[in-house]
């Protein structure tokens, strides 16, 4: 069921509470579940019944027929508003506890004759170059209740929408007449290619930065190298725990997955494997070039400093000479000869050439 606009405002205002001092508390004003519902349906056979449903009615229809099941999507719900939905349901109040407060890994639990799945989103954020992005990757969340005559999603963040995986499953009604755990799958098996997508776009964006790193006179930022380092390391704790829950269900955790859904678990876990090999092969190409700018800065610095050390060389003939001259003593040589001065002028100057071909010839200008 579309969520009304008006309702909106009202998410906000339910989360205040006035606690100025000396002044009574208000309630919070009252928000319907609906402004927390996405969308609620019933699938009868796989095609689903028309009209518009609560969740109370949707799962009512549903157990009068004994047949079927109810989908229902909500969208960050307070604690208040989705207990009601749990209490119809029989969801167990940890893991609802966890739903509602969401940043957890990815897992899968069973409690009684539910399943609470937890999955992690990723978004591949847009920039003009890898080495001015402040943010690459951005997460949310999924949670899924699974029952034998229900499925409850939770979402957390605004790029994990569902209404490309419901409508698509709502044109093969074949494969939506399994049940619960189809809606499950498909599920999955969308975030997964997400994955599968946005490691493509990061893998762009290594290329990019490796080719800055090896250019002859690129210049890399480690800090660069290292925040790019940060949003695969975001990317990794989305794909890697999610290994276990799906292997799970592939082979049989619970007999709310059908032997006919199990294979398709299995073509979703070898994606995800093919994720995770690939983000792991990022981690170690971003260590490696974070040895190879480390290793261009030192080199950068030992160039500097032997640039440095030459010209110091330089410069200290002419101190040297002008520091034995400045004493002013009588008795020295050349002092009062008529070309002394230029003498000594000439002499720095063939010195100071000498060492500046000695330098050069050796590489240090």
């Amino acid at each position: 069921m579309p969520a009304l606009p008006s309702l909106g405002g009202l998410r906000d205002r339910s989360r205040r509470r006035n606690t100025t001092a000396g002044q009574p508390g208000i309630a919070p004003i009252p928000v319907p579940v609906s402004a927390y519902v996405v969308d609620c349906g019933v699938y009868v056979e796989g095609k689903r019944l028309p009209g518009r449903w609560t969740h109370a009615e949707a799962v009512e229809e549903v157990r009068r027929r004994r047949e079927g099941f109810v989908w229902i999507g909500l969208h960050e719900p307070d604690e208040e508003q989705i207990q009601s939905i749990a209490e119809i349901f029989g969801l167990h109040e940890l893991a609802v506890e966890d739903a509602v407060h969401a940043h957890q890994r990815p897992k899968l639990e069973r409690y009684d004759e539910n399943l609470f799945m937890v999955l992690k989103t990723v978004r591949y954020v847009d920039h003009d170059s890898p080495d001015t992005a402040n943010e690459i990757v951005e997460t949310g969340e999924i949670m899924a209740f699974l029952g034998r005559d229900f499925v409850v999603t939770v979402r957390h963040g605004n790029h994990s929408g569902l209404a490309v995986v419901r409508r698509e499953l709502e044109t093969d009604p074949e494969r939506l007449a399994v049940g619960p755990a189809a809606v499950l799958w498909a599920i999955s098996d969308h975030i997964v290619d997400n994955y599968l997508e946005v490691t493509e776009n990061i893998e762009d964006d290594i290329d990019e930065m490796e080719g800055k790193v090896f250019a002859p006179r690129g210049r890399v930022s480690a800090e660069q190298i290292y925040l790019l380092k940060r949003e695969v390391l975001e990317l990794r704790r989305a794909v890697m725990p999610l290994a276990l829950p799906l292997r799970r269900l592939a082979e049989g955790y619970t007999p709310m997955v059908p032997e006919e859904v199990r294979s398709y678990f299995r073509d979703v876990d070898d994606h995800l494997t093919t994720v995770s090999e690939r983000v792991a092969s990022y981690d170690e190409l971003l260590n490696t070039l974070v040895d190879a700018t480390l290793a261009k800065i030192t080199l950068q610095q030992n160039t500097d400093m032997r640039k440095i050390t030459s010209w110091a060389a330089i410069v200290a003939v002419p101190t040297a000479v002008a520091g034995i001259y400045g004493m002013n003593f009588d008795n020295m040589p050349e002092t009062h000869w008529k070309y002394g001065y230029p003498m000594v002028i000439a002499a720095i100057l063939v010195l100071c050439l000498i060492l500046y071909r000695i330098f050069r010839r050796n590489e240090w200008l």
